[in-house]
Order: structure tokens, then sequence, then C-alpha cells
């Protein structure tokens, strides 16, 4: 085998190919396409948080919206209530946040007439005076026949006078009846949905207080509520 010249290796080491080179503008152009697909999703990013930002802050207003409504609405309610009695004018202030649900039926009773003709069908001095279109004490009679009655209870100053409740029954139309107290009584809240307090008229309560009745607390000449008129301010 023939041997090969080292001056012939040397030509054709010269003649091979060296190592392909990346032009700079390749390099350059490749860098910006990168950066541009960087930027194009930081931009897509930013759009879709300050989307999604603006929506929730469109539906947290909807929401306060919303609120505002149902207080406005809450607030819009008559605050007081004027019972035209047959002995004079009873003003009650009702309690609108303390107790809004049975405040919201008793306006409602209002302004449907329950309470129109309605009787003062029992009155214990020093105690309560109940009004309602039912005859009986309902969901209070063991109260007050083992407890008042009997002469058996004793009272607390944490419950005032003149506080204006109903009983704790199922509220149908009928079963609402008035109860205004005339002295402190233990356990009230235990008894009654209490809803609003006398704030004029005092003497008319203490004035159907005193009317003459029978062995069952009935008054002998009939005390009723002629209407109810709601004020928004007295």
């Amino acid at each position: 085998m023939a041997r090969i010249k080292p001056q012939a290796l040397l030509i054709q080491s010269k003649k091979k190919k060296g190592p392909t080179r990346i032009n700079v503008t390749t390099i350059l152009f490749c860098n910006l396409i990168v950066l541009l697909i960087l930027l194009s999703l930081i931009a897509t990013y930013r759009h879709w948080f300050q989307r999604s930002r603006e929506q929730t802050g469109i539906g947290l207003s909807k929401f306060e919206h919303v609120d505002e409504i149902v207080d406005s609405k809450k607030y819009d309610l008559p605050g007081y209530a004027v019972l035209n009695t047959s002995k004079g004018y009873i003003t009650i202030e009702l309690f609108k946040d303390g107790s809004p649900e049975t405040v919201d039926k008793f306006l409602d009773l209002c302004q449907k007439g329950h309470f129109k003709g309605m009787p003062f069908h029992h009155v214990i001095k020093n105690y309560v005076i109940l009004g309602g279109h039912s005859q009986g004490l309902g969901g209070i009679e063991d109260w007050t026949s083992k407890g008042k009655l009997r002469g058996r209870l004793t009272t607390s100053p944490k419950h005032e006078a003149f506080m204006l409740g109903t009983t704790k029954v199922k509220e149908d139309s009928k079963a609402f009846q008035l109860f205004i107290t005339t002295a402190p009584i233990p356990d009230l809240n235990d008894k009654l949905f209490v809803f609003g307090r006398v704030i004029k008229g005092e003497d008319v309560v203490q004035e159907i207080e005193e009317v003459d009745t029978d062995e069952h607390y009935q008054p002998k000449s009939p005390v009723l509520i002629i209407d109810v008129m709601l004020q928004q301010e007295i």
C-alpha cells in the first residue's frame, strides 16, 4: 500500500470544511423573537389580571349596592307607632334593629288593619295589659296564672315597664297579641318578643291599668285600640 506523503496530508486537511459559524444577525433575530414572546406574555398577564380586578370590583360594588338598598329599606320603615285607644294615645318606639322580623310582622298587620277595634281583653294591675282578638291568654297562660295571679313572681329591675311585646307563638294574624308591661317582669325575654317601648302616653297605659275587671282580669267595660298610625319620626 502506497504511503501518503505529509505534504499531501496537509493539502487534504486544508481542503476540509471548517465548523459552520452562526451569523451575528441570526443571533440577534432569535433574541428579538424571544423578547417579543416574553413581552407578549407579560402584556397578556397584565390584561387578564386587570380585568379580573375590575370584575371583582364590580361584583363587590353590586353587593355593596344591594346592602345599601337593604339598609335604606330598613331605615325607610316607620320607626314609631301611635296607638289610638279609647283612653287616649300611646306612642311606641319600634326596635327595628333589635327585633326586625317581629317589627316587620307588626307593620304588615298595621297596614292590613288588624289592630282596628282590637280590645284589651286582660288587664292585670302592676303587671301587664293584653290586647288581641283572641280572648285567651295564649302562650303565657301558665306564666300569668301560676305567677302573677298567685303572687309568686319576683320582679327584676332589668326588665322595664312600658315595654311592647307579643307572645312567642306561631305568627298567624290571630295569634299576634300585644302586651304592654306596666311593671318590671322577670324572664320577660323568655316569654315575649319585645319589639318596642312606650315613649309617650304612659299615663294612658296607667289609666287602662286602673279599669275595673272581673275575677278573670277582663275589663268590665271595653277598652279598644281604635286605630294604629305609623310614623317615620315624631
